[in-house]
């Protein structure tokens, strides 16, 4: 049986969902040694990295989840640094494709299982029929309003390196931030770094953001 073709989907994208996004201090052999980023970028600048769990309920190729990890910074060609992806996991092979294609990010698909409390998601990540990371995430009750044209787009600008092209691209998103928690997560350190072996600085959790994912500037590796 053959399987359903691809959906081309060019930038830009109009995305809506939730998202946690938890920042880490972990040693540097899962930081760097299991960062997933490419050898050309070289170590990350930086004490932190940042992990984010997004349930997208609707983007240009429908809903989907995603798992990511952000080691920290780096060097790219428009003489800028900026945050990188190094691992990334999706539920769609529709954002795969068009993620690698659209923006260089290193998408790869797994499967997700989440199950969704009153204030806590429980969230097991598998490839392979292999489970790899599992993780705990707990959000308040109150929030603050985040607008896009108020966040400086140095903060959310990411470069990644993919088939001798880089590409530099800066997402904005609006909604309402309240506190997020990692209570409890453990990964592999092969599919994604061991979280286990780190500490939480902060997290955020956004229940209902919109987002947009522009077209990227393209550099020469």
């Amino acid at each position: 049986m053959s399987s359903a073709p691809v959906r081309e989907a060019p930038a830009p994208w109009q995305l809506t969902g939730r998202a946690y996004a938890i920042a880490l201090r972990l040693p540097d052999a899962q930081r760097i040694g299991q960062s997933g980023a490419p050898a050309v970028l070289g170590e990350p600048e930086g004490r932190y990295s940042l992990m984010m769990f997004v349930d997208y309920t609707d983007s240009d190729v429908g809903p989907y989840h995603e798992l990511l990890f952000i080691p920290g910074s780096y060097a790219f060609a428009d003489g800028h640094r900026h945050l990188s992806i190094g691992h990334i996991y999706v539920s769609s092979m529709d954002s795969v494709v068009n993620g690698q294609n659209n923006w260089g990010i290193p998408k790869d698909q797994a499967s997700f299982d989440v199950v969704r409390g009153k204030r806590e998601d429980r969230v097991t990540v598998s490839k392979d029929g292999e489970v790899f990371c599992r993780l705990t995430l707990r959000h308040g009750r109150l929030g603050v309003p985040v607008f896009a044209p108020l966040v400086p787009r140095k903060l959310r600008t990411l470069g990644q390196v993919r088939d001798g092209k880089t590409f530099i691209y800066a997402p904005s998103a609006s909604g309402t931030l309240r506190h997020g928690q990692l209570v409890e997560g453990w990964a592999d350190g092969t599919h994604f770094p061991e979280i286990q072996h780190g500490s939480t600085i902060l997290g955020g959790y956004m229940p209902a953001f919109r987002m947009n994912f522009p077209v990227a500037d393209t550099f020469s590796a």
